[in-house]
């Protein structure tokens, strides 16, 4: 029974590196997104390449550009 949960946690590690790898390569996706949360709960997303989003990406980068910490 020991040698049974001994290789079934060494399955789990390996299927959690597995899969944070997986997540970390190619599901994670590095492109901007705009999203607007509003009072009542809602949210509107918006992805960075359209046109509604762009005087958000631009207020955005604007202040990433001076802040000290993102760089």
């Amino acid at each position: 029974m020991k040698r049974f949960l001994k290789i079934f946690g060494i399955f789990a590690l390996l299927g959690s590196m597995a899969a944070g790898a997986y997540y970390f390569f190619f599901v994670r996706s590095r492109n901007p997104q705009v999203e607007l949360y509003f009072d009542d709960g809602s949210m509107l997303a918006f992805p960075g390449n359209t046109g509604e989003a762009a005087p958000f990406i631009a207020a955005a980068s604007e202040i990433l550009a001076q802040s000290p910490i993102a760089h």
